[in-house]
């Protein structure tokens, strides 16, 4: 949910349900990397709600859309760390099978 004004679209909190501090910290990361951010932060108001408010202002491109870049940036970023971790994995399980079979890899 936004909270916002209609005449100034360049600032706006933006309200996020059942969301903690790993999204939050995430998204305000991925948004201080954004050259038309001039403050990005995020709060909890309380401890027992699952709530997160974070707050963009920009330097003049509605704050909606910085903050839907800076989503689609961190969906990048996570399918990055997934495919190098995964390949990583596959790159281990295959040494594993080559040590365990006395077989010396000649591709390196």
């Amino acid at each position: 949910m936004e909270h916002g004004s209609f005449q100034d679209q360049t600032a706006s909190t933006f309200s996020l349900a059942d969301e903690d501090h790993t999204l939050a910290n995430s998204v305000r990361f991925a948004l201080n990397q954004d050259p038309r951010v001039t403050f990005c932060g995020y709060s909890i108001p309380h401890p027992s709600d699952a709530r997160v408010n974070i707050r963009v202002q920009t330097t003049g491109d509605p704050a909606s859309e910085v903050l839907k870049d800076a989503c689609q940036d961190l969906m990048l970023m996570s399918q990055h760390v997934r495919s190098t971790f995964d390949q990583a994995v596959t790159d281990f399980k295959n040494a594993q099978a080559l040590n365990s079979m006395n077989i010396k890899d000649e591709r390196k």
